[in-house]
């Protein structure tokens, strides 16, 4: 079974599909994960958000992979395990920048597909509905408003030791919300078959609950 989420930064969506996935038993796939070591890449080896595509100069020497342990999903660069440095604000420009390049998507969409066709999985992205998995037997778009989702993003940096400000936080959220939906290749969109669930007064349990309804659904109809 494939189930996709789908939804701007700072909605929820990882909380949700790991949620989810330990619910069910199944894969989870964090793909804006894949996105953010690719970022990290381009950061390390020099280039500007607008020179990105630069990068595609070394696709072929660059390996991505993700490795699923007991605590989860980790995220593997070139053979080094990159899971906790590509969560800052920073990583998530360049990764913003880094996906709207065609052929890094196209150099990540086997990787993905290929989890889906050997496991049930819980993917969560910005395009796995419309592009990744368009035949996944369940689509959900997760939304929330903009502050809801800037606390919630805040927190989680603070958690890990970052320093920044709520304000700050909603501008970079806004400007990548904006590239994301208006770049050409793959916008973050729903899909037309998505269900919409909007979480910003539900609780982290309450969203969980209101998509496990959204599965059991779709899976009796």
């Amino acid at each position: 079974m494939r189930i996709a989420i789908d939804g701007p930064s700072g909605a929820g969506k990882s909380y949700l599909a790991k949620a989810i996935a330990a619910h069910y038993g199944f894969v989870h796939v964090d793909t804006g994960a894949l996105y953010r070591a690719l970022g990290l890449y381009a950061l390390r080896s020099g280039l500007t958000k607008e020179g990105i595509a630069e990068i595609c100069d070394d696709l072929d020497k660059i390996e991505v992979s993700l490795m699923f342990a007991k605590e989860g999903q980790r995220v593997l660069l070139c053979g080094e395990d990159v899971t906790d440095l590509i969560r800052t604000p920073e990583i998530s420009m360049y990764a913003s920048a880094v996906s709207a390049v065609p052929a890094v998507r196209a150099f990540l969409l086997e990787t993905q597909r290929s989890i889906a066709r050997t496991h049930s999985v819980v993917m969560d992205g910005r395009d796995i509905g419309t592009v990744i998995l368009p035949d996944a037997e369940v689509k959900i778009f997760l939304v929330a408003d903009d502050r809801a989702r800037a606390a919630r993003r805040l927190a989680e940096l603070e958690a890990k030791g970052v320093k920044t400000s709520l304000e700050d936080v909603l501008a970079d959220m806004a400007k990548r919300d904006e590239n994301d939906r208006t770049r050409a290749t793959a916008p973050a969109v729903a899909a037309e078959d998505a269900v919409l669930l909007d979480n910003s007064g539900l609780s982290r349990e309450q969203t969980v609950a209101a998509a496990i309804k959204i599965i059991e659904e779709k899976r009796t109809t």
